[in-house]
C-alpha cells in the first residue's frame, strides 16, 4: 500500500522545488507568508512551554515539527470555513485566526479559552481522542443542505484513525458526500504507541478505500505540498465532490504533552536527526534562499514581531481577573435543572462565593 500510496512532495529538504508542472504555486509572496506563519507559531510552541515550566499555565501540548502541517492546510482555508482541531492544533487556529491570549486562556484552563474572534467558526478543541471527527462530518453536511459552499476541515493525529469515531465520521461522510476535509497529521506516536504497534496497515490514507473516499499522503514538513493537496480537496468538496482524506506525514519533536517524558518510549536522538533533515522551518529558509528572497532584516523582524506579539498576549491573558467557579455548570443545559442548581450552590457555598 505504500506504493499506491507515494508521499507527494513540491519542497524537498534542502528547499529546492519538486515539481515542476506546480512551480507557479512558487510565489514570493506565498513563501514569505509561509515563513511569517510557521516562524509565528513556533515562537508561540515554545514560549507556551516556558509559560508552563513556570506554573503560569497549565499542562500544555506542544507541536513543534508539526508547522508546515498546520500553515499548509490552515492557510487554504476560507474565512468562511469550518476548522474542528485537536488539542495540538492551535498553530492552525492561530493561522486561521484565532486570537493568541484566547488560545493561552485555553491552557490556563479557562472557558474563555474556547471562544474564536466574531465571524470565525473555530470548535473548542477535541480533548477526548477522535470526537470532532463526526462533529465536522456534521457541520459540512449542513453546510451542503443550506446550499453554502463552505466546507469543513478535520485535524486529528494517527492514534484517533484506531477509534470508532473515526470510521463513523468517514462513513457518514462519505454516504452523504460531505464537503468536509480528514486531515491526519500522522507524527507516528499515539502518545507513546508507535504506528506499527497500532495498526496493521502500513498507511492511513489507505483506509479511506474501505469508505470510497479519495485518500492522499504528503510530506506534512513541506509546506507548499500540504497547502496544495488541501486547496485541491477544499476544491472537490466545494464542488459537490464529498470529502478527501489527507495523510501528512510528519514528526513531533517533543513531548506528547508537558506532562510526559518521551525518552521512556522514543530513541530521542532520532528526532535531532529529523530536525536536521527535516525540520519545516529550515527547508522554507532553504527556499526563501535558492530564490533570493531571504533579506536579512526582513527575516529578523519577522522573528522580533512574532515574539512581541506572544509577549502581549501573555499580558493580556494574565490580566484576565480570577475566573468564576459557577460557570462550571451555566452552560451543560439551556434551562438548569435542579440537581445541577443544587451542586452550583453547595460548591459556592463551600468557596464562599457569591451565587452570581
Amino acid at each position: 500500500m505504500e506504493e499506491a500510496y507515494p508521499i507527494q512532495q513540491l519542497l524537498d529538504p534542502e528547499g529546492k522545488w519538486a515539481n515542476e508542472e506546480l512551480k507557479p504555486l512558487l510565489t514570493e509572496e506565498r513563501t514569505k507568508s509561509f515563513f511569517e506563519n510557521m516562524v509565528r507559531i513556533r515562537t508561540f510552541d515554545r514560549k507556551a512551554i516556558s509559560l508552563q515550566r513556570q506554573g503560569r499555565i497549565g499542562t500544555y501540548a506542544p507541536f513543534e515539527g508539526q508547522e508546515a502541517s498546520q500553515v499548509g492546510s490552515a492557510m487554504s482555508l476560507s474565512k468562511e470555513d469550518w476548522l474542528f482541531p485537536t488539542y495540538r492544533d492551535h498553530g492552525a487556529t492561530m493561522t486561521f485566526g484565532h486570537s493568541l491570549c484566547n488560545v493561552l486562556l485555553f491552557w490556563n484552563g479557562r472557558n474563555e479559552g474556547n471562544i474564536p474572534p466574531e465571524g470565525l467558526k473555530i470548535f473548542p478543541p477535541g480533548i477526548p481522542i477522535a470526537t470532532q471527527i463526526p462533529h465536522a462530518a456534521g457541520a459540512a453536511f449542513a453546510e451542503k443542505k443550506k446550499g453554502t459552499k463552505n466546507a469543513a476541515i478535520a485535524f486529528f493525529g494517527d492514534g484517533a484513525t484506531s477509534e470508532g469515531d473515526f470510521h463513523e465520521g468517514l462513513n457518514f461522510a462519505s454516504v452523504f458526500q460531505s464537503p468536509v476535509i480528514f486531515f491526519c497529521q500522522n507524527n507516528q506516536y499515539a502518545i507513546s504507541v508507535p504506528q506499527n504497534k497500532q495498526m496493521k496497515t502500513k498507511t492511513i490514507a489507505q483506509k479511506g478505500l474501505a469508505y470510497d473516499i479519495p485518500s492522499v499522503r504528503v510530506d506534512g514538513n513541506d509546506v507548499f505540498a500540504v497547502y496544495h493537496h488541501v486547496t485541491e480537496a477544499l476544491e472537490r468538496a466545494r464542488s459537490g465532490n464529498g470529502p478527501t482524506l489527507i495523510e501528512a506525514v510528519t514528526w513531533r519533536y517533543g513531548a506528547h504533552t508537558t506532562a510526559d517524558d518521551p525518552s521512556k518510549y522514543r530513541n530521542q536522538q532520532e528526532s535531532q536527526v529529523r530536525r536536521d533533515r527535516f525540520d519545516p522551518i529550515t527547508r522554507i529558509e532553504n527556499c526563501l534562499k535558492a530564490n533570493g528572497w531571504d533579506e536579512e532584516n526582513w527575516m529578523f523582524g519577522i522573528k522580533q514581531k512574532a515574539v512581541e506579539e506572544i509577549d502581549q498576549a501573555v499580558e493580556e491573558m494574565e490580566r484576565f481577573p480570577p475566573p468564576n467557579p459557577a460557570v462550571l455548570f451555566d452552560h451543560v443545559y439551556k434551562n438548569p435543572v435542579p440537581s445541577l442548581v443544587r451542586q452550583k450552590e453547595y460548591l459556592l457555598d463551600v468557596l464562599g462565593a457569591d451565587n452570581s
